[in-house]
């Protein structure tokens, strides 16, 4: 399940509602870099469409990571209050939803509820997260990258309606 797809689950319809009415829908260009290593974070995002690379410096930027439709991108960054650890840039055109980290702190200080539901989710993404991790470097590897690729054909052949429900409302 898509990182999106987890938080996504969390939250009620007025919750995204809320998310997609604050936000705003951006094109990212192929070759551009939505976030970079070190260098402040704005936003969270959600990828609507298009494939980004995320690479680490230290690593001579080699690519560690592909993020596609249905993940969030800057979750790390917003809860811990740190620098990005990874440079994420785009492969292909991308759209993604950005809701500016000063508007969702305020949400968050002044909704308790919503507060409760978007950590919540954001615990559930990050053990989620933490656990493929560990099973990647275990001795299970090939296991879990197995039970990785029927997840996400799931996820492919069957959306959740709340990423469709975004996009609807964006492009109307």
């Amino acid at each position: 399940m898509t990182n999106a797809l987890l938080i996504l689950g969390e939250l009620s319809d007025r919750d995204i509602d809320w998310m997609v009415t604050q936000g705003k829908r951006e094109t990212i260009q192929s070759g551009a870099i939505l976030i970079e290593e070190d260098q402040p974070l704005e936003a969270l995002y959600i990828v609507l469409s298009g494939t980004l690379n995320v690479c680490v410096a230290a690593l001579e930027n080699q690519v560690v990571g592909k993020i596609g439709c249905g993940e969030i991108l800057g979750e790390m960054s917003f809860v811990d209050g740190r620098l990005p650890s990874a440079t994420v840039k785009a492969v292909e055109d991308c759209c993604v939803l950005s809701i500016p980290r000063a508007i969702l702190s305020q949400k968050l200080e002044e909704d308790v509820l919503f507060s409760l539901r978007f950590y919540r989710a954001i615990t559930k993404f990050l053990s989620s997260r933490l656990r493929a991790t560990v099973n990647h470097f275990s001795h299970e590897e090939n296991a879990s990258l197995l039970s990785l690729q029927k997840s996400q054909n799931v996820i492919e052949t069957e959306p959740d309606y709340r990423l469709d429900w975004i996009m609807q409302r964006l492009s109307g």
